[in-house]
Formats: structure tokens, sequence, C-alpha cells
């Protein structure tokens, strides 16, 4: 499990003291409650450096199999949580959503204290309730908000290192700014979209999305891009950050965006931005 990293005083955990009681079968392990099936929405704080990204995956460290790991030793059952979306591998989030369904009795409230307990100083639980039975955190999602933080002094400190894309270089940041515009509206995001083998099994899959804001703003020595919207493609944002930054540097300028986005191929975009500057910030239901 990818919590035996963790020191084992810090992953048990007693479950009569969260107000979860529980008879195990000693053949299964598995959790026997009366109670009916209830659906559980977490909000959680994570620095995504060393995760191999929100997708649980064999022999590597993720968010969902932390979690997955922690909400067993909790619970006493064997879930995988369902995340508003998968971000990559060294991406951060301050408010990702996950839910999941449990016949666990224990109060929203304690099941936030005992995640918080198990899991590492790296992942945070800051929200915990019980919603409705249909809610899901990636296809109840309405509108979700990326960050992304480019820092622009000479030297970076290294407390912001993993936190921020270092870029001391020469930037044209108005130009910057009137690329960003040019994604607003509802486009075919092709080209800002990395293969996605899985999402590609989907039927009727579409790249369509719909940006409602798109901007860039100085905040001391950081450049700070902030972008809202209906849904992200895999490493879409980090694309556009790719091709925003070319826009700086003069080998494109603004309306070139406009070209790129008809273009509906990746080939036409800049390259893909490092991942850590990268934040989920918000996920609106």
């Amino acid at each position: 499990m990818e919590c035996n990293s963790i020191a084992e005083a810090e992953c048990s955990i007693s479950s009569t003291s969260y107000g979860l009681k529980t008879s195990r079968n000693s053949a299964s392990d598995s959790l026997k409650t009366g109670d009916s099936m209830r659906n559980f929405k977490l909000v959680l704080a994570y620095d995504g450096s060393e995760f191999a990204g929100w997708q649980v995956q064999p022999n590597a460290a993720t968010i969902q199999g932390t979690l997955a790991s922690a909400i067993g030793r909790v619970t006493g059952e064997k879930v995988l949580p369902q995340g508003s979306g998968r971000t990559d591998a060294g991406v951060h989030a301050l408010a990702q959503v996950a839910s999941f369904a449990s016949e666990s009795p224990i109060p929203a409230a304690n099941l936030l204290k005992a995640l918080n307990d198990v899991l590492p100083a790296s992942i945070r639980m800051t929200a915990a309730s019980e919603v409705a039975p249909d809610f899901h955190a990636r296809h109840s999602a309405r509108a979700k908000t990326y960050r992304y933080r480019m820092y622009r002094g000479e030297i970076c400190p290294p407390f912001l290192a993993r936190y921020a894309w270092h870029y001391p270089f020469p930037l044209d940041e108005d130009a910057m700014k009137q690329a960003a515009a040019e994604v607003a509206g509802e486009h075919d995001f092709t080209s800002f979209a990395a293969v996605d083998p899985e999402r590609g099994q989907e039927e009727g899959a579409s790249n369509v999305r719909r940006i409602f804001s798109s901007h860039w703003e100085r905040q001391g020595d950081e450049l700070i891009y902030t972008v809202r919207g209906n849904g992200f493609l895999h490493h879409m944002v980090r694309n556009l950050i790719g091709t925003f930054v070319l826009v700086g540097k003069g080998t494109l300028i603004p309306e070139d965006v406009k070209r790129i986005l008809e273009a509906k191929n990746r080939t036409a975009a800049g390259a893909t931005a490092p991942a850590s500057g990268l934040y989920l910030v918000e996920v609106e239901y």
C-alpha cells in the first residue's frame, strides 16, 4: 500500500475514537454495518511534487492511491475515490474534490479528522460532507479554475522552486495577456491536448471546451495565469502556457493563437510547461 512509507505510529488509528464501530469477518476483513450506503464528498489540498499524479498506478505513489489507502484504514472498506480530474505528476491542488460511497457510520466531521491523521503531511483534507447519492466528483462538476505561477526574478528562492516555473528571461508580458484573451469562449482545443489513451476509448469524446475567463497578472516577482472553464483536456493548461511563452518571446504574435486553435493539431502549439507551477484552485458544482 502507498501508505507504507508513513510511520506505523501515524498510520494506526483507533476506530472507536472517531465514532466508528465495526465488526469484522476474519475471513474477508470487510466492514459489516447495518447502515445503508452513503456518499461522501471530500475536498483536499496537496503538494504534488513527490506524487506520480492523481490516478492510481502500479508501483508509484499517487494521490488517489494514497487516499484510497487512508480511507481503507479508517473505514475498513476497499474503495477507490473518484476525483474531479486527473492532475498530472508534480501538479498541485488547493481544492481538489473526490467522492466515494461507503457503508461506514462514521460522521463526516470525524472522517475529516481521521483521514488527516493517517494521510501524509503533503495531503490535507479541508472538508468532508455527506452528499446526495447521485453526486460524482467528476461527472457533477460544472467548472474548474486552474492557476499557473511563473517566477520572473533573477534568482528563485529555494522555497518556491517546487511551486513555480522559474523563468527569468525577457518576455513581452503585455503580448502574453493579449494571447490569453484569445482562448476565451468555446473552441476545439485539440491543438493544446496531449494524447490521452484512456479518454480516447470514450465513445463520442469531444475536445470542445468553453473557457469562461483567461488572463495573466503580475504579483511582485510572479507572473500568474488564471483560467476558468467547463473542462480541461490532458496537459491543456500547460500547453497553453508553453504557447503563451512563445508569444512573450516574440516567436508568435497574439493573433497566432486563433490560428493554432483552428489547426486542431498538437504540433502547431508550444511545448508543455513544467508541472511545478500548476495548481487546481477550485471545482464548481
